[in-house]
Order: C-alpha cells, then structure tokens, then sequence
C-alpha cells in the first residue's frame, strides 16, 4: 500500500489557519499516527496552511479555481487530483477547505477524502455550525470526522467527539472548545481509515 515504509501517504487540502493540518503533523512526529503528509494545497493563496506547510519543509502549491470564489470546478478539481495521484497520496484530508469537493476528485480517490466539521452530524451541516448551535439553543455540539460524498457533510461518519455547550457559551467559546477536540480526533480518524486501507 504505501510504498513499503508503512508510512501512509496524505494530501490535506485547507483555506484557512491549517490548525488541523498542524494537530496531524504533531501526531506524526510525536509517534502517534503513522503517516506523511506530501502535499498541501489552498485555493487561498493568503491561507496561513501554506505557511504552515513550507515551514515543515511540505510541499505546499495554490489551487486555481478558475477566478471563482466559492465554485470548485470540474478542470480545477481534476487538476487536484492528477496533483495528489502524482504525490503518491492515499487519503485525502479536508482541513477547513471551504469548496465543495464532487466527482472529479471523488472519482479518483473513492471513500478516501475525509473531511472534519464543528457539529455532531446530521445536526448543523454547512458554515458556521457552532454558531447555528449557540444561536439554537443546544445543549450539546461536538465535531465529526467523515468520508465525502458528493453532498454538504453528508458521507458516513469515522468519528464524532461530544463538547457540551455551557451557559453564557459564545459562538466563539464553543468554536474555541470544539476546536480542541478536533487536533485530537483528526489523526485518530486518519489511524483508522488508514488502518482499515492495510488491511
């Protein structure tokens, strides 16, 4: 499988921070996840993920989206792929990446590409879902590593961790909180679907 190192090979694809990015690459040099990142890519060429990745010596390249803000198109998405197929890359990470991912990619890397979102799925799918929770009055949130599928956070769940939402919780105190597990639930995850991969 993964080129007879053991190591499995990742490609993480982000547009913000890359703290997630950052909790799998800890969980590779602490021993803990057996793995190598070898590509990240950011339709975001200000995105602090590519900093993140050329510090730890990663390469990192800007995704061209084809001028569009929010569209992922297909040409783009090939391209990604051909990009990530070329890397030797075995799952696919989303890290905060804020395009939707459809065939193209799904096509070349079927129930590889896992994303992480800030609810417990099914509940408050889509942007801001630890807002939606404080603003809804929940009593718990949580955050969710799954597979992709052509649908918004749609695919089977990996993993859930639970974060209760506490009195006078903000959108940004639970995001804060739910962020936190998240570092510890993505390379978790990963452990297990590479795993199962091995198998």
């Amino acid at each position: 499988m993964s080129n007879g190192d053991g190591k499995i090979k990742l490609g993480v694809l982000g547009s913000g921070s890359g703290s997630n990015m950052q909790a799998i690459l800890d969980a590779i040099q602490d021993g803990s996840l057996d793995a190598e990142i070898v590509l990240v890519l950011s339709d975001n060429p200000d995105a602090y993920i590519l900093e993140r990745a050329q510090k730890a010596g990663i390469p990192a390249e800007v995704i061209d989206c084809g001028g569009y803000k929010t569209r992922f198109p297909d040409e783009s998405q090939a391209a990604v792929a051909e990009k990530l197929k070329a890397a030797g890359v075995e799952i696919v990470c989303l890290a905060g990446f804020m395009r939707l991912v459809k065939q193209p990619m799904l096509d070349v890397f079927p129930n590889r590409i896992l994303n992480i979102h800030p609810s417990l799925l099914p509940a408050y799918p889509g942007l801001m879902a630890w807002k939606q929770a404080v603003d809804d009055g929940a009593r718990e949130s949580g955050c969710t590593v799954h597979y992709v599928d052509a649908g918004m956070d749609t695919g089977p769940i990996i993993l859930q961790a639970r974060v209760p939402v506490i009195p006078n919780d903000t959108a940004d105190t639970l995001h804060a909180r739910i962020q936190e597990q998240e570092h510890t639930l993505y390379p978790e995850a990963v452990r297990k679907v590479a795993a199962s991969l091995e198998s």
